[in-house]
């Protein structure tokens, strides 16, 4: 099974709630803090909602 690994690289200030709960959602809670998530709908539409704060790699 596919991991992305997702990490926060520019501040959540300034943002909408919306962006904001995704970011949370994802437990990232400062700038370059990292999580690793399955690769899954729920998840992509988390990344899809706060893309331009994130980077996203694949992780075998």
């Amino acid at each position: 099974m596919k991991k992305l690994k997702v990490t926060l690289i520019k501040g959540r200030a300034g943002n909408k709630e919306k962006c904001l709960k995704c970011v949370d959602a994802l437990g990232l809670k400062k700038t370059n803090s990292f999580k690793i998530h399955p690769d899954n709908p729920a998840i992509r539409g988390m990344i899809f909602k706060a893309n331009h704060l994130l980077k996203v790699e694949e992780v075998k």
